[in-house]
């Protein structure tokens, strides 16, 4: 005979963790266990409340909230993360990270406004939630055999609007376009972000940042690497003389990179704003960091980053591309 739960319902059976996409429908269909699953990954000890952090709470059943005994604050399992005050179910947003953590090429707000019968607009700000959760905030350091290069994003003119073809300078190769910059560990991960410019200081400045002292770095012939010859290893290859390979000196690792995320620009996403460019940059640097992992590992990966972070409609839409809030709660 199935067990009963304090409030009188029956207790879910014991499943398996789901494996494909089909599973985790049917798994996260039941809010219940939605909420279960999620207050497991953020309280692994004990629900603590976000305002007091105290222990002493009660569970709400009929609401799926928590009520402290201590600062008598309620709160959701929503609360504190990038799904707070969102009024879409956690089992909407769930199958959403499952997508979107697994999807090679990336999943468009259109596609998912169909699959979970939400607005477009509403996808669309999900999703980008999501991708901040993506984002890596840790300060180590790469080693080893360390790749950078970088490239421009943009359209190309011959797809613009006449009015728009018009109004820029055609010719000049990254004209209006946006630079990004990236550097990735042989075998380990990759680090991206959008720069200002190629100036050496720029570009030098970020690969200090993002690699260590000592390491082995490939770049290509660009001059702005240069200066970076008595902190590393440096070797590069010259493009401009047909020359990609020598020996082990070669940045394929990023070029690789540049080329599974541009598909996923041109083919999924088809326009992407300059002041968003960074949110796609985590989306496609975690799958690629997460490779070996399988999907269910993946998908658990996303909503642990949820944790601690908030990116609000006004701040998405206010036309920065990385707030300083953001950069300081990371």
């Amino acid at each position: 005979m199935m067990k009963r739960t304090p409030t009188g319902k029956k207790s879910p059976r014991k499943t398996t963790f789901p494996q494909t996409l089909q599973e985790a429908i049917k798994h996260f269909a039941d809010l219940d266990v939605c909420v279960a699953f999620m207050s497991m990954l953020r309280w692994p000890d004990g629900v603590t409340c976000p305002k007091c952090e105290s222990k002493s709470v009660s569970y709400m059943a009929t609401r799926r909230m928590w009520n402290c005994k201590n600062c008598r604050k309620q709160f959701s399992v929503k609360q504190g993360t990038v799904m707070e005050d969102s009024p879409i179910g956690l089992d909407k947003w769930l199958v959403a990270a499952w997508m979107l953590a697994n999807d090679k090429n990336g999943i468009s707000s259109y596609e998912v406004h169909r699959a979970l019968d939400i607005t477009q607009k509403s996808a669309w700000f999900l999703m980008h939630r999501l991708r901040y959760a993506m984002r890596n905030g840790t300060f180590e350091k790469l080693s080893g055999t360390i790749e950078a290069d970088e490239t421009f994003v943009g359209g190309l003119s011959k797809n613009m609007h006449k009015k728009e073809r018009a109004r820029k300078i055609t010719g000049t190769g990254g004209k209006d376009k946006v630079i990004v910059l990236g550097v990735i560990e042989r075998g380990g991960v990759a680090r991206t972000e959008v720069i200002a410019d190629r100036a050496g200081e720029t570009i030098q400045g970020e690969v200090r940042r993002y690699v260590e002292p000592g390491s082995e770095l490939m770049t290509d012939a660009l001059p702005a690497y240069r200066g970076l010859d008595g902190e590393y290893i440096h070797q590069y290859v010259d493009h401009s003389a047909d020359e990609y390979v020598r020996g082990d000196v070669h940045t394929n690792s990023m070029e690789n990179f540049w080329t599974l995320f541009k598909r996923a620009i041109k083919g999924t996403y088809v326009s992407v704003e300059p002041a968003h460019l960074s949110r796609y940059l985590d989306e496609q640097s975690f799958r690629y960091n997460e490779r070996h992992g399988n999907d269910a590992e993946r998908f658990i990966q996303t909503v642990q980053g949820v944790q601690g972070r908030r990116l609000t409609y006004k701040r998405l839409t206010g036309g920065l591309e990385r707030l300083t809030e953001e950069v300081e709660k990371d």
